[in-house]
């Protein structure tokens, strides 16, 4: 969840530009990923204190 927020920031902010996507320089998917990130951060600190 983490990288895919990654790549979906990378392509919304135009900064991975391989391929052809209708994702790349669209700042909203910058924001999605940016909120996928959060949640797999959270979840994974969540994962580590049950544990």
């Amino acid at each position: 969840m983490i990288l895919a927020g990654l790549v979906w920031i990378g392509q919304g902010l135009g900064i991975l530009t391989a391929g052809r996507s209708f994702m790349i320089g669209d700042p909203t998917w910058a924001v999605i990923g940016a909120v996928f990130v959060v949640v797999g951060l959270a979840m994974a600190v969540r994962k580590r204190a049950v544990s």
